[in-house]
């Protein structure tokens, strides 16, 4: 594993105080709650403090406004699953057991192994009481990674991201249970309505709540009253005729009002933690699993969903990868704060286990970013990695401010695209050849990060 993992504070609440000018005062130690919320296919561009225009975001906006807004902050992966996994086992994908979406039929995906630890079990063993509710896709119901063997108290949603395809659902999972609906539920509202009712039950206890939202990735559709603002807003030149996902004839309306109608549930989120005096000792932190897709009628390009970034969903550049991270911890986060910090999913692990005041039971990938959130000097990656087994195979590096990528490997490709990312964001500007110093470490790392795996095999590993 690379050379950075382990670089963990000695003394995790000791971080939590700050008393210089202008910064939050000093608090006593404390474990804080968290809230980790998961958006599906939000772009960078998605949100109005990312730069979107064509709707607002008010209530996220506040958050980043009350916290720290971070601009090179990467998911797990490019799609869903992987990203999940890398997220709650702390490893990015040369090691995480699941890194790819591996369909299990008739109702799950490709489990993680049974003896795999995650945060989940960390942060239970810290003493939190652990919630996962949404979006599970990492295993089939009754499978050896549930997700109440996988460390969660209590589970709520979908237990396969197949079935999360569709929004007016006629069952979820309740823990093992499978909830009826015959007349066919908005699964949103249900799982919102089951967050609140969650973070009520724990208000006297310490709770870890990830809330794996499904919007927006498709199918574009959610009901009537709440796209009404939206129709007629913008020109839809291509209704989408339906097919494995719901048609829909205003799918940009539909688009912006799915993003805005989660704006507002977390806006309700935060009025929750104030009215049950949870606000100042609740770190809540709002990101998304990959990048924007171009599914079910979505148009990213329309909505400038990547913002300055290349690709989408499934890509391993920018566009496919980089996203959305705001946190927020009132009295410990100084507000308004930006971060070009260069962070991950992997890094979630080590930081919410010194945040809980124990040290991982495991190696991890993930550097503690408390350090960060908190004003202090930050350890930094020595690089970053990603690899993506379908699609002719994928690697990625981003090693400071260089980014390296490997596609088409089954075709026998081993050539390393290589972009400046401070001067070409966009990686429009292949600068390999000028740069064969770099091109080495790169390549030294993809080959030091990719263990290979028995399930998700990369073309070089044959």
């Amino acid at each position: 594993m690379q050379n950075n993992i382990f670089k963990y504070a000695p003394a995790a609440m000791a971080l939590l105080a700050m008393s210089s000018c202008g910064q939050p005062k000093e608090r006593p130690p404390q474990k804080p709650n968290i809230i980790y919320i998961l958006a599906d296919d939000l772009g960078y561009g998605d949100l109005s403090c990312y730069g979107q225009e064509k709707f607002q975001t008010p209530n996220i906006d506040q958050l980043a406004a009350e916290g720290i807004r971070f601009t090179s902050h990467y998911s797990g992966s490019t799609v869903c699953a992987p990203s999940r996994c890398s997220l709650l086992t702390g490893l990015h994908t040369g090691h995480a057991p699941v890194r790819g979406n591996r369909e299990i039929q008739p109702e799950g995906q490709q489990p993680m192994p049974a003896d795999t630890r995650t945060l989940a079990h960390e942060l239970k063993d810290a003493g939190y009481n652990t919630a996962c509710i949404g979006k599970w896709g990492l295993g089939y119901p009754g499978s050896v990674s549930d997700p109440l063997k996988m460390g969660f108290d209590y589970f709520f949603g979908y237990n396969c991201q197949r079935h999360a395809h569709h929004y007016f659902v006629d069952y979820l999972w309740e823990n093992d249970r499978k909830i009826e609906y015959p007349e066919k539920v908005y699964s949103h509202d249900v799982q919102t309505e089951k967050a609140f009712d969650y973070i009520r039950s724990q208000q006297d206890s310490t709770f870890f709540l990830y809330l794996a939202y499904t919007i927006p990735h498709a199918e574009m559709r959610l009901p009537e009253t709440y796209m009404e603002p939206f129709i007629n807003r913008y020109p839809e030149p291509n209704p989408f005729p339906g097919g494995h996902y719901g048609a829909q004839q205003h799918p940009r309306a539909a688009f912006a009002a799915m993003v805005t109608h989660m704006d507002r549930d977390i806006g309700r989120l935060m009025q929750l933690l104030k009215d049950l005096g949870l606000d100042e000792n609740t770190l809540v932190v709002f990101t998304s699993d990959n990048g924007t897709h171009v599914e079910g009628g979505n148009d990213p390009d329309f909505f400038d969903s990547n913002g300055p970034l290349r690709g989408y969903k499934r890509d391993l550049y920018e566009g496919g990868i980089r996203v959305p991270f705001i946190a927020r911890w009132k009295n410990v986060i100084e507000p308004g704060r930006e971060s070009n910090h260069i962070s991950a999913f992997w890094d979630m692990y080590p930081t919410f286990c010194e945040l809980a005041g124990k040290q991982p039971e495991k190696n991890t990938d993930g550097i503690s970013m408390v350090p960060e959130f908190t004003g202090k000097e930050q350890p930094r990656h020595d690089y970053l990695y990603w690899e993506f087994p379908v699609l002719g195979g994928r690697q990625a590096v981003r090693m400071g401010k260089w980014k390296g990528l490997r596609y088409n490997l089954a075709e026998g490709n081993r050539n390393i695209e290589l972009y400046n990312l401070d001067t070409n964001p966009g990686e429009t500007r292949n600068v390999a050849e000028n740069h064969p110093e770099v091109l080495s470490k790169i390549s030294a790392a993809m080959q030091e990060a990719h263990e290979p795996s028995p399930v998700f095999k990369l073309p070089i590993d044959e």
